[in-house]
């Protein structure tokens, strides 16, 4: 079994976090319009499309420490996000992206302060709480081909499992505009999203215009829990997509691997399942 070791997390001057953060902006910017990318968009179409996938995941979760105006400020913008994502359609040859579409979420545009995960900690950001929409288009997109492109993983595992009913760290952190999820048609098939909320949830279907034959699950594994030379706790495991073809046969693809540094002691709280190991500084 490998055990990871993970280097004890810096924290940089603000002002470089935040020059850092605008240079990366901008080069995304620049790669955009000028690189070769075909974009999906919404364009009208007469296909007949398939349900493949839907999941939906609630919006005003009560978290430790956390105040519940930003959880209601959360569904604002989600809601404004969504208008550019939902009945987007994904050609052959397409690729998707969440901040090609949706642009920078800004006060100006009526996004409100919302939780936002920083070095660990929790705090206020405009436009906070979209890793929601971020968890969940991953969720959809990995119960089909589409090749999932670019996917940042959440670096801190910030709040003990609670209801989880989706392996951890099969999600996706966003940040505008460099910190994505991207993903790339390689099939034949053209991909519908749909995106919607109500009261108490945010919900997403994914379609097709041709039924998928193959079924897809995801599943977890090595999940451990490793305890760092430096006296943290980290978090590791894999994602895998286990596809089932017409035949019976099976394939397993690995999609991403974790490793989050937690903000809690495992030992109070631990994750249902986890091994529990101890690095000494040096990969083995």
């Amino acid at each position: 079994m490998k055990i990871d070791f993970v280097e004890k997390p810096l924290m940089r001057a603000l002002w470089r976090r935040r020059l850092g953060r605008e240079y990366y902006i901008l080069k995304r910017k620049v790669g955009n319009v000028f690189g070769r990318t075909r974009w999906a968009s919404k364009r009208p179409t007469k296909a007949m499309f398939h349900p493949i996938k839907e999941h939906s995941s609630m919006i005003l979760r009560p978290l430790k420490d956390v105040e519940m105006y930003l959880q209601e400020n959360k569904r604002t913008n989600l809601q404004l996000a969504i208008k550019h994502l939902n009945g987007i359609v994904i050609r052959p040859g397409e690729t998707f992206s969440v901040w090609q579409k949706v642009g920078r979420p800004t006060a100006s545009k009526g996004y409100l302060e919302g939780l936002v995960l920083h070095q660990g900690q929790v705090t206020k950001g405009i436009g906070g709480g979209l890793c929601q929409l971020g968890n969940l288009l991953f969720w959809i997109f990995a119960h089909t081909p589409l090749r999932i492109t670019e996917r940042h993983r959440h670096s801190f595992d910030v709040f003990p499992d609670v209801n989880r009913n989706v392996p951890f760290g099969a999600g996706a952190t966003l940040s505008y505009n460099y910190i994505d999820l991207r993903v790339y048609n390689p099939t034949e098939k053209t991909y519908l999203i749909e995106l919607w909320t109500d009261e108490t949830h945010l919900h997403g279907r994914i379609s097709a215009d041709i039924p998928q034959q193959e079924t897809y699950r995801i599943e977890e594994r090595d999940h451990r829990v490793v305890t760092q030379y430096w006296g943290g706790y980290t978090r590791h495991n894999r994602i895998v997509q286990v596809i089932t073809h017409p035949d019976g046969s099976e394939e397993e693809r690995l999609l991403v691997e974790n490793h989050a540094i937690m903000m809690y002691n495992p030992m109070l709280t631990p994750p249902a399942n986890a091994q529990f190991e101890t690095c000494s500084g040096t990969n083995s």
